[in-house]
């Protein structure tokens, strides 16, 4: 099958070169023409579609900066019309139809948080339903239509004193770990503030003071979020309002607890939830998830899955009600979860596993219940896949060669967004089978049409551990053959990411550079996901020397095919690729410069300043004070073969990137300055670790220029 779909794939390719007359260099402003569809949703009826359109747009009166639009557009399902949009002004977005399909909920900001609004389809403007003080976001209809579930983010300090969520003042039973007040009666305090009073005065004072931000102080483990230290702890709760003006929403879950998913069941009567209830574990360090089922009242809360060491999470029920989908597995973040179904009136026990190594999302059932959709990055696509429940069979349903980012199912409509190499999104219709495919959209497809692509070509290898790596090579857009061009090694973070034609984030990076006459090559080295559990786990404790080899391997056998300049060898990579950049770099000499953004340098540093610090007791299996583990992490540190590197190197990092922390980068740096090499360190003020994926848009053009201009220098 998978020979068929590359065959086609291939065919298609030499019919797209043939027809192609697009001359156009691919730019770096072209960034800023790529429309993104997502959050797909069919109506009740099948007959409409509605979905999200983010587009970037210049930001007021300025010509060199952008902002991030996204409204909400709706089309026919009978491919007969194009899409039409449906929003406009502010950002709208997670569009829900009504059971009847005759009008619209969706979020908008308001005042700085998130609200419901309801538009109706057949005429009129959109009302604002909800104007809730917490927010309200992630709109489901009830089944009759008349009543809508939403969540919104509560604050610790909130719950405390909300006499409407809180009305018996009950405080956390875990503790919340603060050194020598266990009890957490302290919460209750009602003493005034006064510096010069009693103790329990001081505390008000001192509490005083954190709430002005003249104090940042934290007990719990988890301090960092993506921007910097907050010492906040916030909690999602569920709420049911009825779908009518100046409802008051009601609250469904209780307590200091995290839910994360909930949905109607179909007949109204109860929900399902996905979170995690525990007294006896601060939520920081409680890595388990369970299943709940409870009225729509909030009463009679009953788990149904749940136990020490396992995540249960992402429940679906089906049509009928009769089925339970959902994954499992332990709370390792190396792992691929498993998929099952059960009885929604059943037990553990009762639980049937649908065999898959690959990490699934956007679970879908048929309305027949006889299969459940899924998608899956896989081999360097994201296909969908469809798992029949009678012989628990996994069938592929779109090829490898192109992305389904995001999709529905109704009856026999299947509506989805489409990445490829040709073209980085637009919106198709298809069968239940995903036969017949029609683009009905054009959001990327004139601008495109323009352009000069460069097509990857995929090759394949045996490492020393009998894994078979996937690699791509782009020639340069203007490849003419027996000249030489330079070549640039580009290498993908995660370290579980994976990269492919089906990959959305680098598709205009990867453009740009061969439209400046490089090559590219990039590869899934041991640790990438999109191959399963075995290969997932194919770096546990070497983070540099096994993936180095693959990603060099797929290099070298690049420059076998004799078209690339090998005094003009470049490498980057973002994240856990800025990592390895520095560990290639400092093992190989023959680059003539390289570029590492957002990178881990030091695992033991990482460990304390980013929030993705577990990513070191997952892979090294300790912490650092641990002898085994600490000699691990000075093994797989690269800032302990500083002294080797004497590439040309440019280092990116963001001002407020906490997933992966700035000081190492600042460590790696000063190191290579005070050693006298060829270095260059770029800060970007507001920059955080998403930045050249959704940040600022400026931003994102500079670091990709910076790094184009600092190759330049060297292989002049």
């Amino acid at each position: 099958m998978q020979k068929i779909l590359s065959l086609t794939f291939t065919l298609f390719i030499v019919s797209f070169l043939a027809a192609q007359n697009g001359k156009e260099p691919v730019k770096v402003t072209d960034m800023v023409k790529i429309k993104t569809p997502g959050n797909v949703t069919i109506s009740k009826d099948g007959s409409k579609a509605a979905f999200t359109i983010t587009t970037i747009e210049p930001d007021g009166e300025s010509k060199t900066e952008y902002k991030y639009v996204t409204q909400i557009w709706m089309v026919a399902t009978d491919g007969a019309s194009a899409p039409k949009q449906l929003t406009s002004k502010e950002n709208s977005s997670q569009p829900a139809f009504s059971p009847d399909g005759k009008q619209l909920a969706f979020s908008r900001s308001v005042d700085g948080k998130p609200q419901i609004f309801l538009l109706p389809l057949d005429a009129g403007e959109a009302t604002q339903l909800t104007k809730y003080k917490y927010g309200a976001s992630n709109a489901k209809w009830s089944p009759d239509g008349k009543q809508l579930l939403f969540s919104a983010g509560i604050s610790l300090k909130e719950l405390l004193k909300d006499s409407l969520l809180n009305p018996w003042k009950e405080v956390p039973k875990w503790s919340m770990e603060k050194p020598g007040l266990e009890n957490n009666q302290y919460l209750k305090s009602t003493a005034k503030a006064d510096p010069d009073g009693n103790i329990e005065e001081i505390r008000a004072y001192l509490e005083n003071n954190a709430a002005d931000r003249k104090a940042k102080v934290s007990t719990k483990l988890n301090f960092l979020d993506e921007t910097e230290i907050n010492t906040e702890m916030s909690f999602n709760h569920f709420f049911i309002v009825d779908a009518k003006p100046d409802a008051k929403p009601v609250l469904i879950t209780k307590g200091f607890y995290r839910y994360n998913t909930a949905d109607f069941t179909p007949d109204g009567k109860q929900l399902i939830l996905a979170g995690e209830i525990d007294s006896t574990e601060h939520p920081d360090r409680s890595l388990e998830g369970e299943i709940f089922i409870v009225d729509t009242d909030g009463r009679n809360l009953k788990k149904i899955l749940g136990e020490k060491g396992k995540n249960y999470n992402n429940p679906r029920i089906s049509p009928s009600g009769k089925w339970l989908a959902f994954q499992y597995g332990n709370t390792s973040f190396v792992s691929v979860p498993t998929m099952a179904i059960m009885p929604l009136n059943g037990k553990a026990s009762d639980m049937i596993n649908i065999v898959f190594d690959r990490n699934k999302g956007n679970v879908t059932w048929s309305n027949d219940e006889k299969y459940i959709y899924f998608s899956a990055q896989s081999n360097g696509g994201q296909p969908i896949y469809r798992s029949e429940i009678s012989t628990k069979k996994t069938e592929q349903l779109t090829d490898y060669n192109s992305g389904i980012i995001n999709f529905d199912l109704n009856g026999n409509k299947l509506v989805y967004v489409k990445t490829e190499v040709v073209n980085p999104f637009e919106l198709y219709l298809a069968d239940a089978s995903a036969k017949n495919p029609k683009r009905v959209s054009s959001f990327n497809t004139d601008w495109i049409a323009t352009k000069k692509l460069s097509i990857p070509e995929k090759h394949t290898f045996k490492n020393e551990k009998g894994m078979e790596i996937e690699y791509w090579v782009m020639k340069p857009a203007n490849y003419e053959a027996g000249k030489k061009y330079p070549l640039l090694l580009n290498i993908h973070g995660g370290p579980a990411a994976m990269w492919g034609p089906g990959e959305t984030s680098m598709w205009h990076e990867f453009q740009y550079f061969c439209s400046k006459g490089y090559g590219v090559v990039y590869c899934n080295p041991r640790g990438s996901g999109g191959y399963g559990y075995d290969f997932l786990r194919g770096n546990m404790n070497d983070w540099g020397t096994g993936p180095s080899s693959d990603v060099l391997t797929s290099l070298n056998k690049t420059i076998t095919e004799g078209w690339a300049d090998t005094s003009k060898l470049l490498i980057t990579g973002g994240s856990y690729a800025g990592y390895l950049v520095s560990w290639i770099i400092a093992h190989d000499q023959r680059f003539a410069a390289a570029c590492s953004q957002r990178g881990v340098y030091d695992l033991a540093t990482f460990f304390g300043e980013g929030n993705a610090w577990r990513l070191v007791p997952n892979y090294f299996g300790g912490y650092p004070w641990e002898a085994g583990t600490k000699a691990t992490l000075e093994r797989e540190s690269p800032i302990n073969y500083v002294q080797n590197i004497k590439t040309p190197y440019i280092i990116f990092h963001g001002d407020n990137d906490r997933r992966t922390g700035f000081v190492q980068s600042e460590m790696l740096y000063k190191s290579l300055k005070v050693l006298g090499r060829p270095v260059e360190y770029v800060r970007h003020p507001g920059g955080t670790h998403e930045l050249t994926r959704t940040g600022n848009n400026r931003q994102r053009i500079d670091q990709m220029l910076r790094t184009y201009e600092f190759f330049q220098r060297w292989i002049k």
